[in-house]
């Protein structure tokens, strides 16, 4: 049986839309599915409850992702081992792609490629996404595309997941590039931020994430492979880019600038995320 553990914080606008894909499985048994709902203001319990008996809904009230997908590990027993945002869209035959590949036994841990909307982004927003979805390491698995999957070789790497905010960057450091990869094929749909306010937010959550990680785990970057030099130099040969390398840059700088002046002032505690992609799904 696949466990999936589907950690969620006021996502009633979209867990519908994420569980339905998976519903087949779940009707079949060859899925175990346990949503977490942690601190929840809104409907998404009720949502869950009403979409399917199989699926266990868990409702806690400490705001943690982490403490979810902990909780959520503990009530299920299968593998390969799925974890997933309650904003993404995967089917059940890219469920079944993701376990086909861990079955093999070369890799420990995958995850789907991702494929942007950018159908409600504005010029900026698209200009980011063309030029991140460029570069080596974002093609390489694991980054940003809100799923993971583990064997269960691959989940005895690490006990519990640690109090951090980017749980998938500390999962993807357990590994090294040689065990780790995305599935051909097979990809996450991830709605893009509509203005570039949102998308300036999750930017610095992400490289607060990063920062965090780096103060906690720092001999995991060991593991990292990112070379983001190379990267952009493969991007710059093309002077059409230029435009739209140039609304990367600053959009990175302003997100690095606003993770450094949080981490300082705040520490690692704040949370922030894009609405405008929950209101296009």
């Amino acid at each position: 049986m696949i466990s999936i553990v589907i950690p969620a914080h006021n996502e009633a606008r979209v867990i519908q839309s994420t569980l339905s894909g998976l519903l087949p499985g779940i009707e079949s048994g060859e899925f175990e599915v346990v949503v977490i709902c942690n601190a929840c203001t809104d409907s998404t319990a009720d949502v869950v409850r009403r979409l399917s008996d199989r699926i266990a809904c868990i409702e806690v009230e400490k705001p943690s992702k982490t403490n979810a997908l902990n909780i959520g590990d503990s009530r299920v027993h299968g593998f390969p081992r799925i974890y997933m945002d309650a904003d993404i869209r995967l089917s059940h035959t890219d469920i079944f792609a993701l376990a086909g590949i861990l079955a093999e036994g070369k890799l420990l841990a995958v995850s789907p490629g991702m494929q942007m909307d950018l159908s409600h982004s504005s010029l900026l927003v698209r200009a980011y996404y063309n030029i991140w979805s460029q570069l080596p390491y974002c093609r390489d698995g694991m980054i940003g595309v809100g799923v993971y999957a583990l064997s269960e070789q691959g989940r005895g790497r690490f006990g519990q997941f640690p109090d951090v905010i980017a749980d998938d960057g500390y999962v993807r450091l357990q590994f090294s590039p040689e065990e780790r990869g995305a599935v051909d094929g097979v990809f996450s749909i991830v709605t893009a931020p509509s203005h570039v306010s949102g998308l300036i937010k999750i930017k610095t959550r992400s490289r607060l994430g990063e920062y965090e990680l780096r103060r906690k785990f720092p001999e995991l970057f060991g593991n990292d492979g990112k070379k983001y030099s190379q990267a952009m130099s493969g991007v710059l040969r093309a002077w059409q880019t230029w435009p739209e390398v140039l609304v990367y840059l600053c959009i990175n700088l302003m997100a690095r600038l606003r993770a450094k002046i949080i981490s300082v002032s705040s520490g690692y505690a704040v949370w922030e995320r894009d609405e405008s992609s929950r209101e296009h799904r």
